[in-house]
């Protein structure tokens, strides 16, 4: 009886999706100043998480324990977010977007760092302010984003050929800025920062040819009202004495990028949208060929797109514009 030949099939392995879903632990918590607080996030389940060095301003998902303190069990295979929202609302939980801070591989094993604002005011804060307000190590979070060297979209900096870009944002959008300048060793141009306070100003590794400016809100001034003034006096255009910021009239806060409207219309994507740069004078590129990546309160950045769009005439495809956070209601973290 003669033994049986061995199968020439091809084995099949099941290719994982293209994202985790971790049950990560609080690793170290270091205030950084008045409004933010570092937590950084360690864990088995965090090994193939996100890829380094490519990060920009990815979108990942935080999702903090309910009242019980009982964190929701979460599986993959049908949808991660589907299975999320099935759940008892006292059993799952709250979930923020947040942007990575850094990521590094350390032994073989992942850390992540997230920067939370700590909005503690009376009608500002939320769920992921008062958590991390609190947070001590060993706690735990579920955290939902890529896996290693996949897509799964979350990255909106796409500058494509631009000779020079104009990086704009309020205390929510500081996190994202840095990352999106630490990830782009090559890139020119500016980048403007507006915080509560000039205790909040945090370092930031920007290449050479780029420059970081920090704006200190200070007591009683309202978002954007010294951001967009120095934005535009950076483009060389004079902003109304008494500049009224204005929100669109719509429940969803605004969102426009170089291939996707908020307002309703598709933008056909600039060539190249890789996340590099062109060489070049960040300062002696027209604003009209400059790539600008506006974020933070959604007032705000609508006010800036009605001046670099309809004012100035910047091409669509050239700007990312997107409302983190509505004013007058409970911010994001």
């Amino acid at each position: 009886m003669s033994a049986e030949s061995p199968s020439t099939e091809p084995v099949v392995v099941a290719e994982l999706p293209p994202f985790v879903v971790a049950r990560a632990q609080v690793a170290a918590v270091a205030p950084l100043s008045p409004n933010y607080v570092r937590v950084t996030f360690a864990g088995e389940e965090l090994r193939e998480f996100a890829t380094p060095g490519a990060v920009f301003d990815l979108r990942i998902k935080l999702i903090f324990p309910p009242a019980s303190g009982v964190l929701p069990h979460i599986t993959v295979e049908d949808g991660w977010y589907q299975g999320w929202v099935a759940l008892p609302e006292e059993e799952r939980g709250s979930m923020r977007t947040y942007s990575i801070r850094d990521i590094r591989v350390v032994d073989g094993e992942t850390e992540i760092d997230v920067e939370f604002v700590l909005h503690l005011q009376p009608g500002l804060t939320g769920p992921a302010s008062t958590w991390a307000s609190q947070a001590r190590v060993g706690q735990e979070l579920v955290i939902a984003g890529p896996r290693r060297d996949r897509d799964w979209g979350g990255i909106e900096f796409a500058p494509g050929v631009a000779p020079a870009v104009v990086l704009a944002g309020d205390e929510t959008a500081a996190p994202a800025i840095a990352r999106i300048i630490e990830d782009s060793p090559t890139l020119r141009g500016v980048a403007f920062i507006e915080v509560p306070s000039a205790d909040d100003v945090l370092p930031i590794a920007a290449p050479a040819g780029f420059s970081v400016r920090w704006i200190a809100r200070g007591d009683g001034e309202a978002h954007g009202t010294l951001l967009i003034p120095a934005v535009l006096d950076y483009l060389g255009t004079e902003t109304e004495a008494d500049l009224e910021i204005r929100d669109v009239e719509t429940e969803d806060l605004l969102w426009e990028t170089p291939v996707f409207s908020g307002l309703g219309e598709e933008i056909a994507a600039p060539a190249g949208a890789d996340g590099s740069v062109a060489d070049g004078s960040a300062h002696d590129a027209p604003a009209e060929s400059r790539y600008f990546w506006i974020a933070g309160e959604s007032g705000v950045v609508t006010t800036l797109r009605r001046h670099l769009v309809k004012d100035l005439g910047i091409d669509r495809k050239q700007v990312a514009f997107m409302g983190y956070w509505r004013k007058g209601v409970a911010m994001r973290g």
